[in-house]
């Protein structure tokens, strides 16, 4: 089993739209079982709070399926439990290294990084452009996936 946590600020926008985002992707393709997909945050601002109503908005457009959850915050012990943990921005990534420390068997990734773009994927807490978020989260984890397969 492929274990995977995407991550962001606040885990109420970016991070779980990917969640269902890759959820969606691997169940259309019949492959849940072979994947654990979470996500979480690395402050502490939101812990409790549902997903925000843009990223429901948008999954909803989208036609993905989403629940009801509470956001929470990474833990040093996160880096054990996940082959993969993927932020969202480059200061998300140094977030991610603050809690987990090193990263000796290099499981701490950029999101976009996979597409071979390499950038930040916005904040639309910030942004307010929940569309471009999507496309970009979008991208990013269908790239991942097509990586992830290969491996399979």
């Amino acid at each position: 089993m492929i274990r995977i946590l995407f991550v962001c600020h606040g885990n109420i926008c970016r991070s779980p739209m990917a969640e269902f985002v890759l959820k969606d992707i691997v169940h259309e393709k019949n492959m849940s079982g072979q994947f654990f997909i979470r996500s979480a945050a690395t402050s502490r601002e939101e812990l409790g709070s549902d997903i925000h109503s843009g990223t429901k908005r948008i999954l909803r457009q989208m036609g993905i399926a989403y629940e009801k959850r509470k956001a929470v915050q990474l833990k040093h012990s996160d880096y054990a439990k996940y082959d993969w943990i993927i932020g969202m921005d480059h200061y998300n990534i140094a977030n991610i290294m603050r809690i987990v420390g090193e990263d000796r068997d290099g499981k701490v990734h950029l999101l976009l990084d996979f597409t071979g773009l390499g950038c930040d994927v916005a904040d639309p807490w910030y942004t307010g452009d929940f569309e471009q978020a999507y496309s970009d989260i979008k991208k990013g984890c269908d790239a991942l996936f097509k990586y992830l397969e290969k491996k399979l």
